[in-house]
């Protein structure tokens, strides 16, 4: 037994190693918890920053667990940056006990609490899915600037630039988005998806969001709510509802079954990104091409 216990910590000491040597000493450590906050910190952080992100394509961070790698990631960073308003549920103990000992930064925190939707889903009482207004981002992002320029002064100069060019960037998307948007009747502006991740989306571009599960993808639509949403569905005559990368199907599948049960036909407009970005290299591996295909999706499918 002693025996094995040596190998076994000579296992995680030499894995240890292993990790830290991969760091750069001359570069800040950063972690991020969602694939959104990780693009995010790599447009501003750029050369000068390492990141490693915890959660990949269609993951649900509602439901992320971390796994003993991530521990040991999230101790040897020199800095967490994650969402925050309760999104990351499961990882919220983890930072609380990390706090003394690791710098752990909740981006969101900085938004005014007063304009957030209230919501009774999260301990944090608010709807978490504020990178839906694309005016939230740019809070976010200037607050990140800050946190890295104080973090690594030597390189606040970069941090700064790189915040100016994306923050013109987000300006062109939020113009792009309302074009498009506007090209759809207002009657017509009814969302149906997965679970309420897009109601600061609706409340900005004046949409009606109406989610399966709620805003927490850890609560479950019963047999009730689909038959409530599909008298909605068919009441409003609405064409098409949504599946979401980061939920499984088969429940929006089911409403639709119910919707052509009662003699009418909805179809399945497509796949959109909610919580998480898509895959690394593609233009919906971004939050501006997520953001873009997303709207491009929604309104040719609705129209």
């Amino acid at each position: 037994m002693k025996h094995f216990l040596l190998l076994f910590y000579c296992t995680l000491l030499f894995t240890a190693c292993k990790e830290t040597s991969t760091n750069d000493p001359n570069k800040l450590n950063i972690v991020t918890t969602t694939t959104i906050i990780t693009d995010l910190v790599n447009n501003i952080g750029g050369d000068a920053v390492e990141v490693q992100g915890l959660m990949g394509s269609g993951v649900d961070p509602h439901l992320y667990k971390a796994s003993e790698g991530d521990v040991s990631k999230l101790t040897r960073a020199d800095v967490v940056f994650y969402s925050g308003l309760h999104l990351e549920g499961k990882l919220v103990d983890v930072f609380e006990k990390m706090g003394r000992n690791t710098n752990t930064i909740a981006l969101a925190e900085v938004l005014d609490k007063k304009k957030l939707i209230g919501s009774e889903y999260f301990a944090s009482s608010f709807d978490p899915h504020i990178w839906f207004n694309i005016k939230y981002w740019k809070q976010i992002t200037v607050n990140l600037t800050q946190h890295l320029s104080e973090l690594d002064p030597k390189n606040a100069e970069l941090y700064n630039k790189n915040k100016d060019i994306y923050l013109k960037k987000l300006e062109t998307l939020e113009a792009e988005v309302r074009e498009t948007i506007a090209s759809l009747p207002k009657e017509k502006r009814i969302l149906v998806t997965a679970h309420d991740a897009f109601n600061y989306f609706g409340e900005e571009y004046g949409f009606d969001v109406v989610g399966l599960q709620g805003l927490s993808t850890a609560t479950e639509a019963g047999v009730q709510d689909v038959q409530n949403l599909a008298e909605l569905i068919i009441d409003k005559k609405v064409k098409a509802i949504f599946i979401e990368t980061s939920v499984p199907k088969r429940t929006i599948e089911a409403l639709q079954q119910a919707v052509k049960s009662e003699g009418f036909d909805v179809k399945i407009g497509g796949t959109l990104y909610s919580d998480a970005l898509g895959n690394a290299g593609t233009e919906e591996g971004t939050y501006i091409g997520m953001f873009s295909y997303n709207v491009e999706t929604i309104v040719n499918a609705l129209k």
